[in-house]
C-alpha cells in the first residue's frame, strides 16, 4: 500500500532516542510491513556495469588540517583494477545494456562483505537506448585569469593564490585516493543501501558509535538480529543475503533505521544516505524508507532535458503551497496544473523549493533533515521524476533549490549528533552552530563531508534529472561570520581575509567543477548577498565557478524606495542599483522573491496597495488612487528590473499578478492554519478582477524577452535618467525602453535618443487596456528617427509618455524570434 500522509506535521523535538517497536525472536522476516508495496515477487537479479571507486590508505591534507578518510581500504590489486577502468571506457557503455558485474573489494571488514562480488545495481531511470555522454573534468588550470579581468585583485593575490592552491591540492588528493571526482561523487553507490544480485549491503560512516545494528520492519525491529561490523575508519557495514525465494531481505517501502550505542547514549537514526523518509499520520518522528521498487514500477524518463537558454526566466515555486486550496499540494497536481501555467506565462525555467526532506514544514525547506530524499509530503520519488519529465516535455528547465549551507539541528531525524558527537558532519561547538538560523554548519574541510555533499549534488542531477541548482545561503558558507551583522560595502578587504572560510569556497569550486564536468548544460546559481568578486568566473580561471549570482540588492532597494514618497524617488539611484554588478559575472535579477512574500515582510503589491486590494480590485467597482498607482508601478518596477537588472530574471509564483496575501506556513502561532500557505491563481485568471491585467502584462513581458532576447544583448546604453521629468530611457539590443515615473506629468512629443535609424513600433505598453491601463497611447503608431545627436545618441524620435507608464519600442527591421501565443505554448 502507499504510505499516505494526512493531518498536520509538527517540528521534531531534539530528542536523541526513541524506541521503535521491536521483537526479540532474532528472525528476519522474508516479507515485512511495506509502506509502499506488498512485494512478494523476486526483483530482477541483473546488475549493471559501474565504475568502481578506487581505494586509499593514506590521509590527504585539507586547507585547514588533516582530513580523516573512511572510504574503501583495499588491497593494491583493487586499486590497480579500478584505475584500469578509465572514464572514457566507462562512459561509452550504453546504460541500458546489462554487463557482468565488476569484481571489487568493498568498504569495511564485515564477515559478509568479503563474499560480495557484484557491484550494486543502479536505479537510474533512463530513456530507452540513451547513451551516456562522455563526461570529462577540465584540468584545474592556472587560476590566473581573474587578475586580467579585475586588476584590483592583484592586491589580494596571496589570498587568492592560496585559495586556488588549496583547490588544486584537493583535486589532486581526490584523483589520487578516489580515482577522481567522477568516482568520488558516486558515494551513494557505496554508502547507504546498495543492492546486488545476491543481496543488500548497508554502510554508514559513524566513527563516534561504539556499536550499531540495522533495524526495521524486515526484522521486527530486533536490535540483536542484524548487528553491524566496523572498520578502522568508522564505517559500519552489514550484508543481507536474498531470501530463499530470491526476494530481497528488505522489502521495498518498508521502514528502516540504524540503532547505535554512542557517546550520547543509545539512539535510533534515519540512515544518512536514505533515499526516502516519511512521517506516519499522527506521529512526530520520521521513518527511513527502503526505496527500491521493482523495475516494472520505476519511472522511466521519456523526454530529454532542454538546452540551456541564453536568457534565463525563472518561475520560483514551492510544490506544497501551489494549490488554490488550503492544503499541501502534490507533485502530480503541480505537474498537471502548475507547469502548463508556467509555460503559458512565458517562463523557460521552474525553480522548485523545499525538495530535500525537512521535518518542519514551516522551515520552507531550509532545515533539511534527509539530504538525498525528496519531500514525502508531496508524493513519492517517482512522482517527482514524473513532474520533471513533464517539465522537460514542455521545454522547461527544472532547477532545484539545494541547501548545502547548513542542516537541521533535529537530532531525531537528521544528521545532527548522528553518531553521538557534534563534530561528525559539522564543526564542533559554536563554530558549527548558526545562531540566527538555529541550524548546524558543515565542516567543509572534512573528507567525508565533501564526499557526502558532492555525491548529493550529483544524485539530484543524475537520478532525478534536475537541470541545475540554486545554491542557498552561499554567503553564510563563504565567511566565518556567515554575513551576520555585517554590512558589505564592496571593500575587497571584506572578501579576502581571515573572515573567509577557504574550505567552504574550495567546496563550492569543487561542486561547480563536478556539476559542469558531468552535466555541461547544467546551471548553477549562487545566493550571495556579499558581492564576492570572482563568484561567477570559471574555476579554471581562479573563480568560484557559478553561472549566475542572485542580484539580491535589487529587491532590497525597491522596498527601500517604496517606503518613500513619490517625490523622493531618484532615477539615478534606481539605475545605479540595477546596473551595479561585476563585469563578466552574470546575475539573476528579481524585484521580489519568496523572501519578500513571507509573513513579517510585504510583497511589492502589498507595499503599493495594502488593504485596498481586498475591496477595490474588481473591474466593475470604482477604483482608488492607491490602486491606480499600485497597478501602474507594479508593472514598471518589474519591467525596469528585467530590462536592466541582469542576464536572468526570477519571479516567485503568484507575485506576477500581485498576490494579495502573504505566506504563512501552518504553525502554532496561527493555529496550524494552511489558509495563507497557498497560491490564489484563480485571482490572476479571473477576467473580472484587476489581477488579470497584471498577469497579462507579466506574460507579455516574458514573451517579448523571448522574442528579442534583450536581457542578454551585448548592446546596453542608458541615455537618460532625468530627475526632473522622472524619465528613464535606455537601449537593449534593437529595443528602446521609455519609463515615465512621474505621478502626474505626461509628456507629448518627448524626444528620446537611439542608435539605429528607421521606423520604431510599440511591442509592449503598460498603459494598454489589456494590462489594466488607460489606453492613452495608440498601439499601431509608428515612430521615425531624426538624424542628429541627442542624449549622446546619433539619432532620436518623438514619443508620447503618459504618467506612470513604460513603453518598449522595437526597430521595425530588427530580426526577432517568433512569439508563441498562449494556445501554441
Amino acid at each position: 500500500m502507499v504510505y499516505t500522509l494526512s493531518g498536520i506535521r509538527f517540528p521534531c523535538a531534539p530528542s536523541v532516542c526513541k524506541s521503535s517497536p521491536s521483537g526479540f525472536n532474532g528472525d528476519r522476516r522474508s516479507s515485512g510491513v511495506s509502506l509502499l508495496l506488498n512485494n512478494k515477487a523476486s526483483l530482477s537479479p541483473a546488475s549493471e556495469r559501474v565504475l568502481v571507486p578506487g581505494g586509499y590508505s593514506d590521509v590527504p591534507t585539507s586547507s585547514t588540517d588533516q582530513v580523516e578518510t573512511s572510504g574503501a581500504v583495499a588491497d593494491s590489486q583493487m586499486i590497480h583494477d579500478s584505475n584500469d577502468l578509465t572514464m572514457e571506457a566507462e562512459e561509452e557503455i550504453e546504460v541500458k545494456e546489462k554487463q557482468d558485474s565488476v569484481s571489487s573489494s568493498v568498504i569495511g571488514d564485515g564477515d559478509a562483505s568479503d563474499e560480495e562480488e557484484s557491484a550494486p545495481l543502479q536505479d537510474t531511470a533512463v530513456i530507452e537506448k540513451e547513451e551516456v555522454k562522455k563526461r570529462t573534468f577540465p584540468p584545474p588550470g592556472s587560476g590566473q585569469r581573474i587578475y586580467e579581468i579585475d586588476s584590483l585583485l592583484m592586491r589580494y593575490r596571496e589570498h587568492l593564490d592560496y585559495r586556488f592552491g588549496q583547490y588544486k591540492k584537493m583535486r589532486e588528493a581526490i584523483d589520487k585516493y578516489e580515482g577522481g571526482l567522477e568516482a568520488f561523487s558516486r558515494g551513494y553507490e557505496k554508502f547507504g543501501f546498495t543492492r546486488s544480485a545476491d543481496g543488500i549491503t548497508y554502510r554508514e560512516w559513524a566513527p563516534g558509535a561504539k556499536w550499531a545494528a540495522l533495524i526495521g520492519d524486515f526484522n521486527n525491529w530486533n536490535p540483536n538480529a542484524d548487528v553491524m561490523t566496523r572498520n578502522e575508519f568508522g564505517v559500519w557495514e552489514i550484508f543481507l543475503p536474498n531470501n530463499a525465494d530470491g526476494s530481497p531481505a528488505i522489502p521495498h517501502g518498508s521502514r528502516v533505521k540504524i540503532r547505535m550505542d554512542t557517546p550520547s547514549g543509545l539512539k535510533d537514526s534515519i540512515p544518512a544516505w536514505i533515499k526516502f523518509s516519511v512521517q506516519a499520520p499522527g506521529e512526530i518522528p520520521y521513518d527511513g524508507i527502503y526505496y527500491d521498487p521493482p523495475d516494472e514500477m520505476k519511472y522511466v524518463f521519456k523526454h530529454p532535458g532542454p538546452k540551456r537558454p541564453n536568457s534565463l526566466r525563472i518561475y520560483e515555486s514551492h510544490v506544497g503551497m501551489s494549490s488554490t486550496e488550503p492544503v499541501i499540494n502534490t507533485y502530480a497536481n503541480f505537474r498537471d496544473e502548475v507547469l502548463p501555467r508556467i509555460k503559458r506565462l512565458g517562463y523557460n525555467a521552474v525553480q522548485i523549493m523545499a525538495i530535500q526532506e525537512h521535518s518542519y514544514y514551516a522551515s520552507f525547506g531550509y532545515h533539511v533533515t534527509n539530504f538525498f530524499a525528496p519531500s514525502s509530503r508531496f508524493g513519492t520519488p517517482d512522482d517527482l521524476k514524473s513532474l520533471i519529465d513533464k517539465a522537460h516535455e514542455l521545454d522547461l528547465l527544472v532547477l532545484m533549490d539545494i541547501v548545502h549551507s547548513h542542516a537541521s539541528n533535529n537530532v531525531l531525524d537528521g544528521l545532527n549528533m548522528f553518531d553521538g558527537t557534534d563534530s561528525h558532519y559539522f564543526h564542533s561547538g559554536s563554530q558549527g552552530y548558526h545562531w540566527m538560523w538555529d541550524s548546524r554548519l558543515f565542516n567543509y574541510g572534512s573528507w567525508e563531508v565533501l564526499r557526502y555533499l558532492l555525491s548529493n549534488a550529483r544524485w539530484w542531477l543524475e537520478e532525478y534529472r534536475f537541470d541545475g541548482f540554486r545554491f542557498d545561503g552561499v554567503t553564510s558558507m563563504m565567511y566565518t561570520h556567515h554575513g551576520l551583522q555585517v554590512g558589505f560595502t564592496g571593500n575587497y578587504n571584506e572578501y579576502f581575509g581571515f573572515a573567509t572560510d577557504v574550505d567552504a569556497v574550495v567546496y563550492l569550486m569543487l561542486a561547480n567543477d563536478l556539476i559542469h564536468g558531468l552535466f555541461p548544460e547544467a546551471i548553477t546559481i549562487g545566493e550571495d548577498v556579499s558581492g564576492m568578486p570572482t563568484f561567477c568566473i570559471p574555476v579554471q580561471d581562479g573563480g568560484v565557478g557559478f553561472d549566475y549570482r542572485l542580484h539580491m540588492a535589487i529587491a532590497d532597494k525597491w522596498i527601500e524606495i517604496l517606503k518613500k514618497r513619490d517625490e523622493d524617488w531618484r532615477m539615478g539611484e534606481i539605475i545605479d542599483t540595477l546596473t551595479n554588478r561585476r563585469w563578466l559575472e552574470k546575475c539573476v535579477a528579481y524585484a521580489e522573491s519568496h523572501d519578500q512574500a513571507l509573513v513579517g515582510d510585504k510583497t511589492i503589491a502589498f507595499w503599493l496597495m495594502d488593504k485596498d486590494m481586498y475591496d477595490f480590485m474588481a473591474l466593475d467597482r470604482p477604483s482608488t488612487p492607491v490602486i491606480d498607482r499600485g497597478i501602474a508601478l507594479h508593472k514598471m518596477i518589474r519591467l525596469t528590473t528585467m530590462g536592466l537588472g541582469g542576464e536572468g530574471y526570477l519571479n516567485f509564483m503568484g507575485n506576477e499578478f500581485g498576490h494579495p496575501e502573504w505566506i504563512d506556513f501552518p504553525r502554532e502561532g496561527n493555529g496550524f492554519s494552511y489558509d495563507k500557505c497557498r497560491r490564489r491563481f484563480d485571482l490572476g485568471d479571473a477576467d473580472y478582477l484587476k489581477y488579470r491585467g497584471l498577469q497579462e502584462f507579466d506574460k507579455t513581458m516574458q514573451h517579448v524577452e523571448e522574442a528579442y532576447g534583450f536581457m542578454t544583448s551585448e548592446h546596453r546604453y542608458i541615455s537618460r535618467k532625468d530627475e526632473g521629468d522622472r524619465i528613464i530611457v535606455f537601449e537593449r539590443g534593437n529595443l528602446v525602453f521609455v519609463f515615465n515615473f512621474h505621478w502626474n506629468n505626461s509628456y507629448t512629443d518627448y524626444r528620446v535618443g537611439c542608435l539605429k535609424p528607421g521606423k520604431y513600433e510599440i511591442v509592449l505598453n503598460s498603459d494598454d487596456a489589456l494590462f489594466g491601463g488607460y489606453t492613452r497611447i495608440e498601439p499601431s503608431a509608428e515612430f521615425f528617427t531624426f538624424e542628429g545627436w541627442y542624449d549622446d545618441r546619433p539619432r532620436s524620435f518623438l514619443v508620447y509618455a503618459p504618467s506612470r507608464t513604460a513603453v518598449v519600442y522595437a526597430l521595425a527591421e530588427a530580426e526577432q524570434l517568433p512569439v508563441k501565443d498562449s494556445a501554441e505554448s
